[in-house]
């Protein structure tokens, strides 16, 4: 029996279905902050994806209903973090609603165009916004690299089966 010839297993398209297959894909997990002109904002994404590599392009989602949408929808700038494997608690952080995400233990400092950049992230960048486009629920925001370092420390957390884990050797 394959994948596509078992008619039983298959359930019409709705959030669950969408939910329980991106629980079987692993992906790359990213910090995205912005500056404002109240506290600085930032979530958990992993829809960070590389997009173009003239101009340097990458996108990400962002949910309407969430709280660092009202700051990213006016913001000129944002900041992606790439995490390491090292970072599952601040993953986390940043993706509680409610939490206090910059404050203690959260180490991070004011970048190039306002923009707040996490401490020991493996790599980062800031971005120059270029477009939001809608998308359903979200919006796929489109943003063009300014400048970014990919020095930093350890090995990439990925997202899978709901959960942060870490590669295996």
């Amino acid at each position: 029996m394959t994948a596509t010839s078992d008619l039983a297993a298959r359930r019409l398209a709705s959030p669950e279905l969408l939910r329980s297959v991106f629980r079987r894909h692993a992906a790359g997990v990213a910090v995205i902050t912005a500056g404002g002109a109240a506290d600085p904002v930032g979530f958990t994404a992993t829809s960070l994806t590389s997009v173009s590599a003239d101009p340097p392009l990458v996108s990400f989602g962002i949910g309407t209903g969430g709280s660092s949408w009202p700051t990213v929808s006016q913001a000129e700038y944002v900041g992606v973090h790439i995490l390491g494997e090292h970072q599952r608690e601040l993953a986390e952080t940043f993706a509680r609603s409610g939490a206090d995400r910059f404050g203690a233990p959260t180490a991070w400092q004011e970048g190039p165009h306002g923009v707040p950049l996490l401490d020991g992230v493996p790599a980062w960048l800031v971005c120059r916004i270029v477009g939001r486009v809608p998308a359903g629920d979200h919006r796929i925001v489109l943003a063009e690299i300014a400048v970014g370092d990919s020095a930093g420390p350890g090995r990439p957390l990925l997202y899978h089966q709901g959960r942060f884990t870490a590669l295996r050797d």
